[in-house]
């Protein structure tokens, strides 16, 4: 929560100092949006590659599991895949 109140913080005052100097913000709001999420999209590539070149296959469940949760900002649902990851990670 302190992070959402401190990035809303940092953008009322660059908002104030863009109308304090009248000056135009540089996006429109929805195509600054669209921007954010690209890269928040483009993050998730690397990982992806990286995964690819392991060797290993990228599946539905790790979009789900490691993608989906990075980009959206909402924990993954456990699945099947997940809770066998723990019970390892647990064992060791």
């Amino acid at each position: 929560m302190k992070l959402y109140v401190i990035s809303l913080a940092v953008g009322l005052l660059v908002g104030i100092i863009y109308a304090v100097l009248q000056v135009r913000s540089p996006a429109p709001p929805a195509i600054a949006l669209i921007g954010l999420l690209g890269m928040l999209i483009g993050e998730q590539i690397v990982p992806g590659v990286k995964r690819l070149m392991a060797g290993e296959a990228i599946t539905v469940s790790w979009l789900r599991s490691e993608c989906v949760p990075k980009i959206s900002g909402v924990e993954a649902k456990p699945t099947l895949a997940m809770a066998a990851a723990k019970l390892d990670d647990d064992a060791a």
